[in-house]
């Protein structure tokens, strides 16, 4: 039998994997795709997976180092996920070693070893701690549906606010879990993870694994194992548990499949929602999105007959649509940032023993500080932004960068004492509403008042328990909480998606706006909702409000159709960053008469042109899109030039990087 060689992906941004040969007096027989190895790389060691156990290297035999340690007596991933990871390794156009590192916890990163081994786990007597509650037809249909299925399909549940999708989604799982297989749940955000999984147990009697990025590593690796053994057969998590291995696969969910946040934004950027999709495919499983704001493309994949739709067009139980009044701020008085229309149905809602919910996707006192006399604004001086106000802690802070300084007391150009606050966010809101209802508790709730573990539980609870009677807070209280109590919702700015630089800004602002309107009347009590703006006539908003997302998704479509731009074309967006403020733009120059010189015609290249926000965090950055109505010669060609552009000389005198399906254009 021929000496063996281990194909390894090595941790690195070297975008291959690297050989080696078995440890010294190990029985080749027992090495298998899967395992962890300890191997020497460079000056030091590391923890590698082979990818593939074989007879031939790509280099001289005599070059080859031996293998330091097998850390596994059996395969860590099996062959269905290494086989997901090197497909999204080369739709990504990501390094194998980074892509697979993407899916073992940090502590298997570092070579602990899992001790939980496979384990078949029966049904348990009562699968369900909780009696469910009716469904209405269009909910038992979308289960049927699902259930149905034979091997891999996608389904998109469109389903407006409160009406149900949850409740679809654990009778499925049910079943799943009754067939002996598993269920898993992506989720956008982490602070939708604890409600989730609190509905989740309060229903099953079974095991629930979580997953997410504030776990400690300990706790991830604890769920981890019981995913991998088959001991939980329900998996939540957030972006990366779409890599969590399982034993048995039955379903996957992506609940909120519109959200960008399943988009990583930085190093692998893959899109959690995609790689779900290939997944279910390879697994043969069917995969289920659900969105009451399904996102462009998935709408577009109904209109090619990829995905299959199931609507949801009424509220749960005896929940009504609330009623809307939209605001022409231009004529309407205001105190601070919230109309006097709006403060009186409030008063009104609290005398109600009801709640209100007040929504502001800006965080901070206010977006400005800015001088009377001279007009000096606070900027900051690594980013070409301004920063933003936090009145109680009397400092300045960067949203970009996250610099921050105390907050000038004088004008530093000047000298004035005429300094002033510009704007609203959440903070001069709250500070706004308690002036107004000084009985009342409002609670805040944005990244700022959430970042301590557990703040996002307890203001959670505060508003169940009815002890919080306004809440105040940025597009954290559009995913998909459940307040029952809400009755009245403000949205104080509509406008801030209608006029921004990234064509996919009027889907978001949509998304959001519809979102966080069906945060009201979840409960008996017919909803409110008061929709400030200072554009009423603008045709994207009223066709929004008199007509309901799907128009708005259906002329959104027509318009990218007419542009080119996606989902009727693939992006690919090529960027570059360094202090120095010429060699981003001079590197994708170069990189430019690269694919121009490829000779891939299908493929437009646009640019390269400076970033809309150039500086940030202190470097320059400027960025080359690629565009083309046929995803394969995109493919093809970043296939050709991403070695010519890693040979570049200016490739090491830059941070460059590649973002396929670009979600942000920034």
């Amino acid at each position: 039998m021929p000496a063996l060689v281990l194909h390894v992906a090595v941790p690195s941004p070297l975008r291959r994997s690297f050989d080696y040969l078995p440890p010294r007096g190990y029985d080749p027989a027992r090495l298998l795709p899967g395992m962890r190895v300890k191997v020497p790389f460079g000056r030091t060691q590391t923890v590698g997976v082979v990818l593939e156990v074989a007879v031939q290297s790509r280099v001289e035999r005599a070059r080859l180092k031996h293998v330091l340690e097998v850390l596994d007596a059996e395969p860590l991933l099996s062959a269905e996920l290494l086989a997901l990871l090197t497909w999204a390794s080369g739709y990504y156009h990501h390094p194998i070693g980074e892509v697979v590192a993407a899916a073992l916890p940090t502590a298997l990163r570092q070579g602990r070893t899992p001790r939980a081994r496979a384990a078949a786990v029966a049904a348990p007597a009562s699968l369900i701690a909780e009696a469910p509650p009716l469904l209405h037809p269009a909910q038992e249909q979308a289960v049927e549906a699902v259930a149905a299925a034979q091997g891999f399909q996608t389904f998109l549940l469109e389903g407006i606010t409160g009406s149900g999708k949850t409740e679809v989604y654990l009778r499925l799982i049910e079943r799943v879990i009754a067939a002996g297989r598993q269920a898993l749940v992506l989720v956008p955000e982490i602070a939708l993870t604890p409600q989730l999984m609190e509905r989740f147990t309060q229903r099953f009697s079974v095991p629930v694994a979580l997953l997410h990025s504030g776990l400690n590593d300990g706790e991830r690796l604890h769920a981890w194992r019981a995913a991998r053994s088959g001991q939980a057969p329900i998996v939540i998590g957030t972006r990366s548990a779409v890599f969590t291995p399982l034993a048995r696969p039955g379903l996957i969910v992506i609940d909120e499949e519109h959200d960008l946040s399943f988009k990583q934004q930085e190093g692998f950027r893959y899109h959690a929602r995609d790689v779900a999709i290939m997944r279910a495919q390879r697994a043969k499983v069917p995969v289920l999105l659900g969105s009451a704001t399904p996102s462009l493309e998935s709408l577009y994949n109904v209109c090619e007959g990829r995905y299959r739709r199931l609507a949801l067009p009424q509220r749960a139980g005896r929940a009504q649509a609330p009623q809307v009044t939209v605001l022409d701020m231009r004529s309407t008085p205001t105190e601070g940032r919230v109309s006097r229309p709006l403060l009186t149905l409030m008063d009104a809602t609290i005398k109600r023993s009801e709640q209100a919910l007040v929504f502001l996707n800006r965080r901070g006192y206010a977006p400005t500080l800015i001088c009377k006399e001279c007009h000096w604004v606070a900027t900051c001086t690594r980013c070409d932004t301004r920063m933003v106000l936090y009145q109680r802690a009397q400092r300045l802070l960067c949203h970009h960068c996250a610099a921050q300084r105390a907050a000038e007391t004088v004008c530093p150009a000047c000298h004035s004492l005429a300094l002033y606050a510009l704007g609203h966010g959440t903070e001069r809101v709250e500070e706004t509403l308690t002036r107004h209802f000084p009985a009342a508790a409002v609670a805040r709730m944005d990244r700022d008042t959430t970042r301590a573990k557990g703040a996002l539980q307890g203001l959670i609870d505060d508003v169940h328990a009815g002890r919080s009677h306004i809440l105040v807070g940025t597009q954290m209280l559009a995913k998909g909480h459940h307040f029952p109590q809400v009755t009245l919702v403000g949205i104080l700015d509509a406008d801030q998606g209608l006029f921004g630089v990234d064509f996919r800004a009027p889907e978001r602002m949509s998304q959001l706006i519809v979102q966080v309107m069906g945060r009201a009347g979840r409960g008996d009590i017919v909803g409110q909702v008061v929709i400030q703006t200072h554009h009423p006539d603008h045709p994207l908003l009223r066709l929004l409000l008199t007509r309901g997302y799907g128009a708005f998704a259906e002329a959104a479509l027509d318009e990218r159709a007419q542009a080119a731009l996606p989902p009727y074309s693939a992006l690919a967006l090529l960027r570059a960053e360094a202090v120095d403020a010429e060699a981003p733009l001079a590197f994708l120059e170069e990189a430019c008469a690269l694919a121009q010189a490829a000779g891939v015609a299908a493929v437009q290249l646009l640019g390269p042109v400076n970033a809309p926000m150039e500086r940030r965090a202190g470097r320059h950055r400027a960025q080359l899109l690629l565009q083309s109505t046929r995803r394969a010669d995109l493919h093809r060609l970043l296939a050709t030039c991403l070695p010519q552009w890693e040979s570049l000389k200016l490739a090491r005198r830059v941070r460059w990087s590649l973002d396929v399906d670009p979600m942000e254009m920034g």
